[in-house]
């Protein structure tokens, strides 16, 4: 391997607090206490539709209902994270992918059982659970909760077919678990050297042109030779999403991600529409700034994040970006960095690069009750003290968020990336402040480039969705196919600086959230722009500013965004919204644009 930091100062956690081992025999306790909890569950069936009529006694059965949810979801939840976190270092190991899949199973088993309760509580009115909730103020705390399943009221489908789809889900899951699998036992030769994906991806940013040239071809192989398998994961996926989106009725596949996360379909549209408007004053103007102080026409693909300076990288041990992402955060408010601190001094943070280890970065919540675990591969680059930031900024976010209890503090993805794109931002704050004139251009060359992965990219792989999802309904897509519209729609988003070079159409493969998350990645810009208003609101009224940002984290997903973001004077329903977001990354362009001359 050719990390840059000493693997061996880099923290691996430990999972015994939530199990021992695959054998641990608290895993069997905590599926049976879940199946006890459905049990008890399963005397309501039925009677919530009797007691319709008497607001007093449906509101009784909604709160003891809700209560014995929560309880089985915490159960198989606390299960489901010990496999997934395990399995998620240990992607080469047959006998962890084993135990993974069996889990999802049984736990779906189990979870299927409750089924009836969300189907019996959307048979009922609204205006019969708005008086049960008036009658009985122990229920009325579960209304967010009750306001995101009911949702999804019109899309339900019979009790049997809904207890089918649960029932097949972890047979649906394990063309995910390929995807997982290929990509972890994938090696990149570049030269003499093999690398794991993560280090190949990594060192597209390495100083050495010749390095970049040699990484992206051996990159540009190993996703071309996984590009079929990877393919038919993805038609798969697609084809099955499809046959479900129909029989639910769903317009379109993005539908069901816009419910989930609460947001009006033509919030994210007005936000693909100012991101896209975007592209030639933002974008393609700082390639082709790029690649003039570098002295090229245009740049190679895998030139696009290469660092200005060709010296040696700045590069920081885990020691200093554990102090400036403390500093950073207690820059914001005492209580923040003493949440990140916790982590750091506990065994929650798994950052040591190895092989069999999956790639990218993520924070595990794990249950309310419990704490979270921050996953990332760490090189000690600059890019990687981000990542770090950003994977804290979500673990003090569910933090804040726990008393809330599991269903509650369930965030939607428009509200989820506020915290961690936030906790990024101050800590290049602080890089920048600290930085001499001669790391300046780099650093904000380096945060344009973040943005426009943030922003710019994000929607472009949405794009890539969209018309991904469109194409298939007229039968599967061929590599290649898939290939084309990624080309199409990344050469888009990038511009004529950018040069997609043979090989570049197999990058599509390695992109994680088209497999496990479809339409996410809209989260991402909508989060970024959300955070640099909120950026805004903190440098007008510092001191106001962190009693309104701390009660928007504990909140979790008791509010939606609207109503989340109306406390700070901003609505994202608003056009304008998202045009002044893309206006201040252009304002970063600007910056770089003078200083380049």
């Amino acid at each position: 391997m050719t990390a840059h930091v000493s693997p061996e100062s880099l923290p691996v956690w430990r999972l015994d607090d939530l199990y021992a081992g695959r054998e641990d025999p608290r895993l069997e306790a905590d599926l049976a206490a879940a199946a006890a909890a459905n049990t008890d569950l399963l005397e309501l069936k039925g009677r919530l539709i009797a007691a319709r009529a008497d607001a007093g006694v449906l509101g009784d059965l909604l709160d003891r209902g809700v209560t014995h949810y929560e309880a089985a979801t915490n159960a198989l939840w606390r299960v489901g994270a010990y496999a997934g976190l395990a399995a998620s270092t240990a992607r080469s190991d047959p006998d962890w992918a084993r135990f993974e899949a069996d889990i999802r199973a049984r736990s779906a088993a189990i979870g299927a059982d409750s089924l009836f309760f969300t189907l019996e509580i959307n048979e009922l009115e609204d205006a019969e659970v708005q008086a049960a909730l008036a009658a009985v103020p122990a229920a009325a705390r579960w209304r967010p909760w009750l306001r995101r399943v009911r949702a999804f009221r019109p899309h339900e489908l019979s009790p049997d077919l809904e207890r089918m789809l649960v029932d097949r889900g972890p047979a649906v899951a394990n063309w995910t678990r390929l995807h997982d699998e290929t990509l972890a036992r994938m090696q990149v030769r570049a030269g003499r050297s093999r690398m794991t994906l993560p280090e190949a991806l990594n060192a597209l940013s390495d100083a050495d042109p010749a390095r970049r040239r040699r990484v992206a071809a051996g990159l540009s192989t190993a996703l071309g030779e996984a590009a079929p398998t990877l393919g038919l994961v993805l038609n798969t996926l697609a084809f099955e999403k499809q046959v479900e989106d129909r029989w639910r009725r769903y317009p379109d596949p993005a539908a069901p991600r816009h419910l989930a996360n609460e947001v009006d379909p033509e919030a994210v549209q007005a936000l693909e529409t100012a991101v896209s408007a975007g592209y030639e004053r933002v974008s393609h103007r700082y390639y082709r700034l790029k690649a003039k102080l570098m002295g090229r026409a245009a740049l190679d693909h895998w030139d696009r994040n290469a660092p200005l300076d060709t010296g040696a990288p700045r590069l920081w041990s885990w020691a200093e970006a554990r102090e400036v992402v403390e500093t950073s955060f207690r820059d914001l408010a005492p209580k923040f960095a003493d949440s990140a601190r916790d982590l750091f001094e506990q065994p929650w943070i798994d950052a040591r690069p190895r092989a069999g280890k999956q790639s990218g970065a993520y924070s595990h919540p794990v249950i309310a009750p419990h704490h979270p675990y921050v996953f990332m591969n760490y090189m000690g680059e600059r890019r990687d003290v981000l990542t770090l930031a950003h994977e804290l900024g979500h673990a003090v976010h569910q933090r804040l968020c726990s008393p809330l209890g599991t269903l509650l503090a369930d965030t939607p993805l428009t509200l989820a990336e506020t915290a961690s794109i936030f906790g990024e931002g101050l800590v290049f704050e602080r890089l920048l402040a600290e930085a001499g004139p001669r790391e300046q251009l780099g650093l904000l060359a380096g945060q344009i480039e973040d943005g426009l992965n943030t922003v710019v990219r994000q929607m472009a792989f949405h794009r890539f969705e969209t018309r991904f999802h469109a194409a298939r309904r007229d039968g599967e897509l061929s590599a290649e196919a898939i290939g084309g519209l990624w080309l199409e729609v990344m050469g888009d988003s990038l511009g004529p600086a950018i040069r997609l070079n043979p090989g570049y159409e197999h990058y599509w493969g390695y992109i994680s959230h088209f497999v496990h998350s479809p339409f996410y990645v809209y989260a991402y810009a909508f989060g970024d722009l959300l955070v640099r208003a909120l950026m805004e609101k903190r440098r007008e009224d510092p001191q106001g500013f962190v009693p309104l940002y701390e009660d928007l984290l504990a909140s979790g997903g008791v509010r939606t965004c609207v109503e989340a973001l109306a406390r700070f004077g901003l609505d994202p329903r608003e056009t304008e919204f998202w045009a002044a977001g893309v206006r201040q990354l252009e304002r970063r362009v600007d910056a770089f644009e003078a200083l380049v001359g």
